[in-house]
């Protein structure tokens, strides 16, 4: 886990920060418009101006392992409780106790089986962000439309079709929401986890706590204002239908428009037809 996070970090950190900057706001401007692309210029010019990108960096490696493994876990465990009641029944008390349990005990179990480190740091920051993808995922399955799935079984889809091509599609919505949330927790988890070792944004703002110094401790947290708002603003545009942004009007622009035939109109003379001609 250490050597993704590194690897991650070296990719992230590696070349000049302004390719970084090109790329995010590209990628703003395709799936969700101008809007957000300027934000995202703007405020990742900011974060280096700040003279904290690599740490910014350095949380976006743990915030995107975690969220990977987090909804990695999450996402099937969605599916198994829709599919299963009673592994719901079984479920949700279990996602009850991880949601109110406060974000520091997660730290404790972490640092007593991984010591201190890149490797707590990340392990507590996915088990703290696994429910909201279990939830959200098993919510979007059971909203499917009943009917929907009847008429696939109409048709001789068997389970596994119907899951794949009907409930998962139908249910990406509420998955993706899921998924904007699982990294909205691994994000706030960033500070928690820099008491463990983990790097990045936590440990600036930790030491700028312990160290009562004010400018350091509201540059690091505006740092992570802007990562969180980037990224909530990045994953809401992803889970809508692709139609808004720069890719959506190239998508429209390809989609030829459908000829419409006219309808002929019938032509009456006025004069009644005679029986018998």
């Amino acid at each position: 886990m250490t050597l993704l996070v590194d690897s991650l970090t070296d990719l992230l950190t590696g070349p000049p920060f302004w390719v970084w900057v090109l790329v995010f706001t590209l990628g703003s401007l395709l799936v969700s418009g101008y809007g957000l692309a300027g934000f995202t210029l703007v405020a990742f010019l900011l974060v280096d101006a700040l003279d904290l990108w690599k740490e910014t960096m350095e949380s976006l490696a743990v915030v995107l392992v975690a969220a990977v493994i987090a909804t990695a876990i999450g996402v099937p465990l969605g599916i198994w409780a829709a599919r299963r009641r009673s592994v719901s029944t079984v479920l949700r008390p279990v996602l009850d106790f991880m949601q109110t349990t406060p974000v520091f005990v997660y730290l404790i179990p972490a640092v007593f089986f991984f010591g201190i480190g890149v490797v707590p740091g990340v392990a507590a920051t996915t088990i703290f962000s696994i429910p909201p993808a279990v939830r959200l995922t098993e919510l979007g399955i059971r909203g499917v439309d009943p009917e929907v799935v009847e008429a696939a079984h109409a048709f001789g889809a068997h389970p596994r079709q119907i899951l794949r091509e009907v409930q998962l599609p139908m249910a990406l919505p509420s998955i993706m929401a899921g998924v904007n949330q699982v990294i909205m927790l691994a994000l706030s988890m960033v500070v928690v986890a820099g008491l463990a070792g983990a790097g990045g944004l936590g440990t600036v703002v930790v030491s700028a706590v312990t160290q009562l110094d004010v400018a350091a401790g509201f540059e690091g947290g505006l740092a992570v204002v802007i990562l969180a708002i980037f990224l909530d603003r990045f994953t809401a545009a992803l889970a809508r239908r692709p139609n808004r942004g720069l890719w959506g009007t190239l998508r429209r622009r390809r989609v030829p428009e459908e000829a419409v035939e006219p309808t002929p109109v019938p032509v009456t003379t006025g004069v009644p037809a005679r029986e018998g001609v």
